[in-house]
């Protein structure tokens, strides 16, 4: 049996990992899938052949750190031969685990959390620790991407497996290939996500932006809808977690605008990549492995004023068409679950 720990659960209802693990259930196996029982009304015995465990903590937040390490406990008691642990937030448990156990663990260590600017010192601390210990305990560890792997290797001397995230999941229908002359992006409302630089850039020009985000749940978003939902190019968008929904604003926009700066490979980016629309990326090692240096990229407010000013129709169209071949060829779910089945023997 193979232990999945570290997401809120499935059906998926929140982030990358449970969309990873909602399409690595589809390859049929033994699974057991830990999710947190605050989050689902419905406690379902099974879900696509897998069996599931309500965990009685929060996913996410502090609590995290005691959800994941209850969670890889039970595993390893629960008779699994195998731990898939996604995330690093309780890996600190690892060495513990590793004085009475010899199970396989493969662990995705994510996108250098610690790193984040959202979190205090303690917690990057914290996280820093776990992250070295998920490194050194686990019998693989996975990078979602080139410039995660690189860094695990120059900092501890170990060379991640690299398995990014499927993409091809939100071609709910068939490409239109109608551009309908806006911009589009949709993300996390985070300082990381330099979605203040997005919209000041498109607030000194005018080309159209649509923007999808959890504007309310943070001051910091709740201080950019407030400044910018007044300009007329700008359209602010609460959250659309409908896959058929977003292929809409996807398949209709001209330009894709992806601010992250921390992370791996991100889903959101991957996913926009199958659209075949120009990208306009935050300038990053992560985001150029994704993109394997296509694409436009910026830097500031300015850089990403002149990226719009110089993108012409021509020149979105062998951009657009640059993006949607590397994501066929890179970023499906067939051939991500077939990598991940292959390390979880």
């Amino acid at each position: 049996m193979i232990a999945i720990i570290g997401i809120v659960g499935v059906p998926a209802c929140y982030g990358g990992f449970e969309t990873l693990v909602e399409n690595l259930l589809d390859e049929k196996g033994d699974y057991l899938v830990y999710c947190s029982s605050s989050t689902y009304k419905e406690k379902l015995v099974s879900y696509k052949g897998a069996k599931l465990k309500y965990v009685p903590i929060n996913a996410n937040g502090v609590s995290s750190i005691i959800y994941d390490g209850f969670s890889m406990l039970h595993a390893v008691f629960s008779g699994s031969k195998v731990l898939l642990v996604l995330g690093v937030s309780g890996c600190l448990l690892l060495p513990f685990l590793r004085l009475f156990t010899r199970k396989k663990i493969v662990t995705n260590i994510d996108g250098l959390d610690w790193r984040r600017e959202k979190w205090g010192r303690a917690a990057r601390i914290f996280l820093k620790l776990s992250e070295r210990s998920a490194v050194r305990f686990s019998d693989v560890v996975v990078a979602d991407n080139q410039g995660i792997a690189d860094y695990v290797y120059s900092e501890y001397g170990v060379r991640p497996e690299v398995i990014a995230y499927g993409g091809d999941h939100v071609l709910t229908r068939a490409i239109t290939g109608v551009s309908k002359g806006y911009s589009f992006g949709v993300c996390r409302i985070e300082p990381e996500n330099n979605v203040h630089v997005i919209l000041q850039a498109f607030s000194e020009n005018d080309f159209p932006l649509k923007f999808i985000g959890n504007w309310d749940a943070s001051e910091y978003g709740i201080t950019l809808k407030k400044k910018y939902s007044n300009f007329p190019n700008i359209e602010i968008i609460d959250p659309v977690y409908d896959l058929d929904e977003l292929f809409k604003y996807r398949d209709e926009c001209s330009i894709y605008v992806h601010g992250h700066s921390a992370g791996g490979t991100n889903p959101s980016l991957v996913e926009a990549m199958f659209f075949g629309k120009q990208i306009l990326a935050f300038d990053c090692v992560y985001n150029r492995a994704t993109m394997h240096n296509e694409g436009l990229y910026f830097t500031s407010v300015e850089s990403l004023v002149n990226g719009l000013k110089q993108s012409t129709n021509t020149e979105r169209d062998i951009s657009g068409a640059k993006m949607r071949e590397i994501a066929h060829r890179c970023y499906s779910w067939g051939s991500i679950r077939k990598a991940y089945a292959d390390l979880l023997v």
